[in-house]
């Protein structure tokens, strides 16, 4: 192993996880931190079905990695191929090794496109896309744009995905598009949903079944797309009733998501097929190495994937990591807060805010949290940008 660096703390990774923790430990007084992350651009994710739905440009989304990372941060540029937390040092693929006294896993989740048979070879033309790509999230939208008959297709994964309402908020944005369009009637939507019901919650998923019929949409449940044939434009939908192929003039497909495969092949995860860092979903602490955290997407805490979820984990971990490095026990506690803003149309947004219990816990408690408002639509677009961009990523919310 050559070009061996310790720190005081070690991140893996610079999304919104990473960065907000460096931020905070930088608040905190720490001077010897390290952020691991190979990309030179930081983006803001959430704003990405916005940028589908014709409501924001791409370029608002992204930023120079190196003017979000504290300035008493040291950023290796690289990536991580493999971890050895009984040394405590990671490797990175250039072969230089990185000793910590703490370690902070937050590199994000992995778009596992090969996993739908054909998805690869369809992405991003012939009727093709996903908001889940930067480069193809205005793809989308031209997409959108461009039909005026014919059948649209939007389909949502099984197991965990970051964002879980970003798949249908898009169905609603493009219904908007193509009602004010006066094409809406010619144009067959369906929503492809592996749950039995839009939301886990009640009354959000009751307000939304109202959202799903005004469109028109054919809800599918308990069903999931396992294939696409790019050149016949059809995709296979498996449901309750065995295997049935649609027609398809517009798709918008979600991957499959799990832990990146560095992480699903180190110590750090739980042997299963998605392979997140085993963490304590309360402390965020390793089930088996204290000195080793794990946040956001990559975490395998039962919460939804959301920005709103680190915001409410980066200040546990930040707390939990200075206890442990000073001895003390790791005892703040994370509810399992998150967000859901589910954008219903180029006006209007349900926010869903929700702990472990899914007991809702609106920030705005003079609004009905279960049915979408306007104001919400405002904090969405604007709103949370700007929180994220001048406070979260610096350590202030």
């Amino acid at each position: 192993m050559s070009n061996v660096t310790t720190h005081r703390v070690l991140i893996i990774g610079g999304g919104t996880a990473g960065i907000t923790v460096a931020a905070r430990l930088h608040r905190r007084g720490y001077r010897d931190v390290a952020l691991i992350e190979p990309s030179d651009t930081h983006y803001y994710q959430p704003l990405w079905t916005l940028v589908g739905g014709g409501q924001a440009r791409a370029a608002s989304t992204q930023r120079p990695m190196h003017s979000v990372v504290p300035p008493s941060t040291t950023w290796i540029k690289q990536s991580v191929s493999t971890f050895d937390p009984d040394n405590n040092s990671v490797t990175c693929a250039d072969g230089s090794g990185h000793g910590y006294d703490a370690l902070v896993v937050c590199p994000g989740i992995q778009l596992d496109w090969s996993k739908t048979d054909g998805l690869s070879r369809a992405i991003g033309h012939d009727g093709v896309s996903s908001n889940y790509r930067y480069d193809l999230a205005p793809r989308t939208w031209q997409m959108i744009r461009g039909l005026r008959s014919g059948t649209a297709v939007f389909t949502v994964p099984s197991g965990p995905i970051k964002c879980a309402g970003a798949p249908q908020k898009i169905a609603y944005l493009a219904s908007d598009y193509w009602r004010k369009q006066g094409v809406l009637d010619d144009i067959d939507v369906h929503l492809i949903m592996p749950t039995p019901r839009p939301f886990g919650i009640t009354s959000i998923a009751d307000s939304l079944d109202k959202v799903i019929d005004d469109y028109g949409i054919s809800l599918h449940v308990n069903s999931e797309m396992t294939a696409v044939d790019p050149s016949a434009r059809t995709v296979q939908i498996a449901g309750e009733s065995g295997t049935t192929t649609m027609s398809y003039d517009f798709l918008h497909a979600v991957p499959q998501q799990s832990a990146p495969d560095f992480v699903k092949a180190s110590p750090l995860s739980v042997k299963d097929a998605n392979g997140y860092v085993a963490v304590d979903k309360h402390t965020m602490q390793h089930v088996r190495y204290p000195n080793v955290f794990a946040l956001g997407d990559v975490a395998s805490t039962p919460n939804s994937k959301t920005g709103a979820a680190i915001r409410k984990q980066a200040p546990v971990v930040v707390h939990n990591i200075d206890a442990v490095l000073n001895g003390r026990a790791a005892t703040a506690h994370y509810d399992g807060y998150s967000s859901c803003p589910i954008v219903t149309s180029s006006k209007s947004m349900l926010l869903a805010e929700f702990d472990y219990d899914l007991t809702l816990r609106p920030s705005f408690p003079l609004l009905d949290p279960t049915v979408p408002h306007r104001p919400y639509w405002y904090v969405k677009k604007h709103g949370l940008p700007l929180m994220y961009w001048n406070l979260m990523l610096r350590g202030l919310a």
